[in-house]
């Protein structure tokens, strides 16, 4: 549903300081000249003009790291003590590929038994207010791993910027939710003005590039490309901190005082030298040439294949490229796993021709 009129910044800013009486609002903003999503603080201008924060909005419902439980040990035996999350909280400003990014967590997070109950209670009492993206950045490519840039479908409300201020879609049933935190004469006016979405506001664009098939990942597990790629990784991890749905995770139980222990859940990642070492000290992956193809293994074959994800587990959001120190650019890299197929068919045509 679509409400008809355009809503000036000043309008939607009177939104926001309702929606603050509610829940916590989170936006994107500058710490340090950083763009990065916050907390809205009072008094704070509304940036509309970025491009997208350094860190993705996946740390407001997966934080880098939080507590699960506490552990107490006393005369009794052992208590635990669970630390579910509580409040509801808005993201506004959320840009099409961060909600898809969220959607794809779900898949592991929710939809996958056993499901994480803190993961789910921050889910539920999260609520999304997206903004479409006024272009592509240079790192982009959403529109090559199923999304867009004014890709409403996984927001509950979407703005899209036109002259004067925005139009705004109220996407789904949680999104009209949101209106019913407004004074009693606003929500009215908004419910009785809404209609029906006739123009979907999804891109037409196609894809800059096809992503590689099935059958490429198969044939080309053991290539040298792997080695030849990763020899400049540093293992930094920044990659996967970057990255809306990387979600590998650490546990550690951490000593508070005296018989009393907290269990913390950390952010963890596949590129990390001792990801996968085992007690015993063997490392399956202990080659950085290993460890960078199960990333990209992860995104493009695993992931869909295991959590029934109809497309890739990468939303083209381009952070990876734009901050790895080494420039390392997974577009190149899928470009070239597609071209080795297509060399492989250009040869086997030659061959065809020459046999007559």
């Amino acid at each position: 549903m679509i409400l008809p009129d355009v809503y000036p910044p000043e309008r939607l800013m009177q939104w926001v300081r309702d929606w603050q009486n509610q829940a916590k609002v989170i936006v994107p903003g500058l710490v340090d000249e950083i763009p990065l999503y916050q907390v809205l603080r009072e008094g704070q201008e509304l940036d509309w003009d970025f491009v997208r924060p350094v860190l993705p909005l996946k740390e407001f419902l997966f934080p880098p790291t939080e507590r699960l439980f506490l552990i107490q040990k006393d005369g009794r035996g052992v208590q635990l003590r669970e630390t579910l999350p509580e409040g509801k909280q808005i993201i506004l400003g959320a840009r099409p590929c961060e909600a898809r990014g969220l959607r794809i967590l779900d898949k592991l997070f929710i939809e996958t038994q056993p499901e994480d109950p803190y993961y789910r209670r921050r889910r539920e009492d999260t609520y999304l207010v997206g903004i479409a993206c006024k272009g592509m950045d240079e790192t982009c490519f959403c529109t090559s791993t199923g999304g867009a840039p004014d890709d409403w479908r996984d927001m509950d409300i979407f703005l899209r910027e036109v002259d004067g201020g925005f139009r705004v879609q109220i996407v789904n049933e949680r999104g009209k939710q949101l209106l019913d935190w407004f004074d009693p004469v606003e929500r009215a006016r908004l419910l009785d003005g809404l209609q029906p979405a006739e123009e979907l506001w999804l891109t037409s664009e196609g894809p800059d590039f096809y992503l590689p098939a099935k059958e490429d990942w198969i044939n080309l597990f053991n290539s040298p490309l792997w080695k030849r790629h990763a020899d400049r990784c540093l293992s930094c991890r920044i990659c996967a901190y970057v990255c809306p749905t990387c979600r590998c995770f650490d546990l550690r139980d951490e000593p508070l005082g005296e018989g009393v222990l907290e269990r913390i859940r950390c952010w963890d990642s596949c590129t990390s030298p001792a990801y996968r070492k085992i007690a015993g000290g063997h490392n399956p992956r202990a080659s950085k040439d290993k460890r960078l193809r199960n990333r990209i293994y992860c995104k493009f074959y695993y992931y869909p294949q295991q959590y029934h994800w109809d497309s890739s587990a990468c939303t083209g959001c381009g952070r990876c490229i734009e901050y790895c120190p080494v420039n390392i650019d997974i577009v190149e890299v899928l470009k070239e796993i597609s071209g080795y197929r297509k060399k492989n068919e250009i040869d086997l045509q030659e061959i065809g021709d020459l046999l007559g």
